[in-house]
This record gives C-alpha cells, sequence and structure tokens, in this order.
C-alpha cells in the first residue's frame, strides 16, 4: 500500500486515540477540544470560499505577463515590494496563501518571491498590524517591521539559491 494513502487516517486515529485518553486524565478536555474544533472548522467555512473566489478571479483577470514582469526573472528587487504587498493584505488563516502561493506560481513568480509571500502574509497583515499598533506601540511595530521584512526576504533568497541549486522544482497541477 502506499505510504502517502496511510498517514492521513494514521494521523486521524491517532488524534482521536489521543482525545479518547485524554478523557480519562481529564474529563472535561475533549470537549474544550471539541469546542475549539467547531470553532475554527466555522471560522474556515466562513473564509476559505470566498477566498477561494478571490484566488480564481485574480488567475483568471491578471495576466501571465503581469505577474512575470512584476514577480518573475524580470522583477528584480522590487518584486520583493509587491510580494510583502501582496502578503499584507491576505486575509483569513495561513491556509489561504497557500492556493494564492500556487497561483502565483503557475503566472510565472519566482520561488523566491513566492517565499516571501508566504512569509509576509503571516508577519506583516494590514490587521494584524493595526491591532499591534494598538496595543504594543507604533515604535515596536515599526522595530519589528525593519527587523523581520529584511529576514524574510533574506532567508527567501537564500532558501531560493539552495533550491535552484539542487535543482528543485515544483511539480505542475
Amino acid at each position: 500500500m502506499n505510504k502517502k494513502k496511510i498517514i492521513m487516517p494514521a494521523i486521524i486515529v491517532l488524534s482521536l486515540i489521543l482525545v479518547i485518553a485524554l478523557f480519562f486524565i481529564d474529563s472535561a478536555a475533549p470537549g474544550a477540544i471539541g469546542k475549539i474544533f467547531a470553532m475554527n472548522l466555522l471560522t474556515m467555512v466562513k473564509i476559505l470560499p470566498f477566498a477561494f473566489i478571490l484566488i480564481a478571479l485574480f488567475d483568471i483577470w491578471v495576466e501571465r505577463k503581469t505577474i512575470e514582469r512584476h514577480l518573475g526573472e524580470g522583477g528584480g528587487g522590487k518584486s520583493f515590494f509587491w510580494a510583502v504587498l501582496l502578503g499584507s493584505t491576505t486575509m483569513g488563516p495561513m491556509i489561504v496563501c497557500l492556493p494564492m502561493a500556487a497561483a502565483l506560481h503557475r503566472k510565472g513568480a519566482r520561488l523566491t518571491v513566492i517565499f516571501t509571500y508566504i512569509a509576509a502574509s503571516s508577519v506583516a497583515r494590514v490587521a494584524m498590524t493595526i491591532f499591534e499598533s494598538s496595543y504594543m506601540g507604533v515604535k515596536f511595530t515599526i522595530i519589528r517591521y525593519a527587523v523581520s521584512l529584511p529576514l524574510i526576504i533574506i532567508s527567501s533568497i537564500i532558501l531560493g539559491r539552495i533550491l535552484q541549486r539542487r535543482g528543485y522544482e515544483i511539480k505542475g497541477e
């Protein structure tokens, strides 16, 4: 049997066994786990359909030439700016940025820019920035951006070069 077909059911069974075992340790814990699971599932059901619609519209409306020019090999340093800007507008859970990253790849974006987009969508979200600056202060937010954004770009470039040297390619759909 194929290993990939076994992994997901095994994870689900293991999770259920752990929840059942946890019931004997703390009888209230499985109920709390169920509530958190239901909340997260509801959030996903509310956000994901709209996110996929927007990604599909992006896939249809934005031409490949435009992505190649701004985020592809010809994009230069500005491509990282565009990746951070696009990543900062991503809404919803992190899982939303992965189909968008796949759409960027299909349109010809460089691997380094895709890595920057994924990291920026978790670090530089507009909603998170507003929340953070109101609670932690503007100075903290500026320092965090000044440290994290260059590190994101540098690590994306390094990772992209390592994968390029090894001949890594993202397989098509």
